[in-house]
């Protein structure tokens, strides 16, 4: 292994403060030869499985970890910051155990103990601990903290509660950024480590790539602080020291203390931590009815399903009829059964048949799963997937593993009440909604970095307006695309510095918010395979986002609002009032005249797929009937 590792190390995830992407940072360590890196973002877990992925390609030993935020008290009192100060402290995974842990203490953090951080306390942490490597963190540790205050006795105090709770597995964390404060509180650290016999490890405070790239990290602080860099009173970060330094750089800083750097080896050789992709976690339905099992039930609530959706139909009677439903009923079932997917089906079928019975309007069926016979019976779908030939491989196929999605429409206005009913149902702890990141995206980051930078904002609107409305353009493209935004790039300096700075920053996460459909659902308590934090409408938010839950096997169901169907469940209901019967969309014939007719105008206003311009002009052309 070589001679240092990076421990103490921030990805673009630590949001609007790391200024390093995640697969620049594996590439950075791979180009110096390092064979493995930490991360350990503030709070959050975010980009543990990307990370991962990336240092498995480059050939690192990837150590997921997260920089916790500490209370001096208990994480469910609720004071102010002087009366109950918060800590950093840095916990790396050093195994499967310490990974689970660390998801653990991580959503501890954001679900009981938010105030201002995400934190946790000494009692999570001695409960959580098992598996997992601790550092004192930086000057904003605890130890460092009370040294830097002249509390000696408090910070030897601190020092052995940690040491109590992590043994050989608890080491003090020497950095050097140039600051002032850290000249003073290395020596009382070495003196610290070797009157207690604790080990010391040195690390560099990694928030970006390169030294020049410091002037981002202070961008990113001015757009979530909401300050302009010409601002005497806004934070600012001391020292341009805070990037991925080589193994030379690192040694040339603690030539006093060589065992600070060897120590970075030897946790790294602990960690051994292997994530397996590729896997599935399916929830489990329940309850069950006594002596069945997911698959029994699920065919007994088809066959069911099959004669109450055929058994007045004339085809019915007709004996050939009859076994073709039959028999495309039973390989439907055969192939759910075989590829493990039984429970999922009977949790979509309750969850449909609540919405149903409780008169919240669901949408037909689109996509894939129209082509079920076993979703049509379970009126999980209404379009008779026999009647219009439509495959059952597409939705499902043996030879193509792939997780079963059905996209489910519910009324926008009571979409709620169906998660929550989900959530009753399986329990907070296992089920959640996914996280999604919003980005810096091309004109977003030309405007927020001139906002930063204090461009004027005649010329910051000037360049962002000459960015085309085009999805996923890039600012590097709009150059090469649109002359005018060339010309300004090559005429004006401070153009020029605006777009140069929002290349840089452009893609990045600047914020969390919900899915706007994804939900999952875990057989055993989502904490096992991902880290909590809090959602809206006491619903939790999964830390990984929603490609990186199908990676490690969680199942995701969408559950979308749409406002097309709130406004038909509100029209149905004014109708009824007015006439006294609700109108039934199962009884209007296929070749219905006055719905041509308005499709034949392209009369198409809030259809699915069929209200763009361009259709529109087909339809009015065609004429279909």
């Amino acid at each position: 292994m070589s001679s240092f590792v990076h421990l103490h190390v921030h990805s673009e995830y630590s949001l609007l403060d790391g200024a390093a992407r995640t697969a620049e940072l594996v590439k950075q360590a791979s180009a110096y030869g390092m064979k493995a890196l930490a991360l350990t973002d503030h709070g959050v877990m975010y980009g543990a499985i990307p990370f991962y992925r990336a240092c498995v390609e480059n050939g690192i030993k990837p150590i997921i970890g997260c920089e916790a935020y500490m209370t001096a008290g208990s994480r469910k009192e609720r004071g102010s910051r002087k009366d109950q100060p918060i800590y950093h402290l840095i916990l790396l995974a050093k195994n499967k155990t310490g990974y689970q842990n660390l998801m653990k203490l991580c959503s501890i953090g954001h679900l009981e103990g938010f105030h201002y951080k995400p934190r946790i306390d000494m009692e999570a942490l001695a409960a959580h601990h098992e598996g997992i490597i601790c550092l004192s963190a930086c000057l904003g540790g605890e130890v460092p903290q009370h040294l830097l205050h002249g509390r000696e006795a408090e910070a030897r105090r601190a020092a052995e509660r940690y040491r109590n709770i992590f043994g050989d597995d608890f080491y003090l964390e020497l950095q050097d950024h140039g600051l002032s404060e850290q000249k003073r509180v290395n020596p009382l650290l070495i003196a610290l480590a070797k009157e207690l016999d604790i080990p010391l490890v040195a690390t560099n405070d990694v928030h970006y790539l390169t030294e020049p790239d410091a002037d981002v990290q202070d961008v990113l602080i001015c757009i979530g602080t909401g300050k302009t860099v010409d601002d005497e009173e806004r934070l600012r970060i001391p020292t341009r020291q805070l990037y991925l330094k080589s193994q030379e750089d690192m040694a040339r800083l603690f030539p006093h203390v060589a065992e600070a750097i060897d120590n970075t080896v030897r946790i790294a050789e602990k960690c051994e931590l292997e994530l397996e992709f590729g896997q599935s976690i399916l929830p489990e339905y329940r309850p069950l009815p006594e002596g069945m099992t997911p698959s029994s039930y699920l065919r007994s609530l088809c066959v069911q399903g099959l004669e109450r959706r055929y058994g007045s139909d004339l085809a019915w009677e007709q004996p050939e009829q009859r076994e073709r439903l039959e028999q495309r009923l039973s390989y439907e079932l055969n192939t759910i059964d075989s590829m493990g997917f039984s429970d999922y089906f009977l949790i979509v079928w309750d969850f449909i048949a609540f919405a149903h019975k409780h008169n919240i309007a669901t949408g037909p069926g689109r996509g894939s799963s129209a082509g079920s016979l076993v979703a049509y019976v379970l009126n999980i779908t209404n379009v008779d997937p026999m009647k219009y030939n439509l495959l059952f491989e597409r939705f499902l196929n043996p030879e193509r593993i792939s997780m079963p999605d059905i996209d489910i429409d519910f009324s926008d206005e009571r979409r709620d009440e169906v998660i929550d009913y989900v959530v009753q149902k399986y329990g907070n702890e296992h089920v959640a909604q996914i996280i999604t990141f919003g980005t810096l995206a091309a004109r977003a980051a030309v405007r927020d970095v001139g906002r930063a930078l204090n461009v004027p904002y005649g010329e910051v609107d000037k360049a962002a307006k000459l960015i085309p409305a085009q999805l996923g353009i890039n600012i590097r493209h709009a150059l090469e695309i649109t002359p005018e935004l060339k010309t300004l790039y090559e005429t004006k300096p401070k153009t020029r510095e605006l777009l140069d700075m929002a290349i840089k920053v452009e893609g990045m996460p600047r914020h969390a918010s919900t899915h706007a459909a994804g939900v999952v659902i875990s057989r055993t308590p989502l904490t096992d395979a991902v880290p909590l934090q809090e959602g809206s409408e006491g619903v939790p938010l999964t830390q990984y986002s929603m490609e990186n839950l199908e990676r490690i096997g969680l199942l995701k169901m969408d559950f979308l609002g749409l406002r097309t169907l709130s406004i038909i469940e509100r029209c149905m209901r004014w109708i009824t009032e007015e006439h006294g019967e609700t109108p039934d969309f199962s009884r209007i014939p296929d070749n219905d005249p006055h719905t041509y007719d308005m499709l034949g105008k392209g009369d198409t206003g809030g259809v699915f797929q069929l209200e763009s311009a361009g259709v529109r002009r087909v339809l009015k052309d065609l004429k279909p009937s």
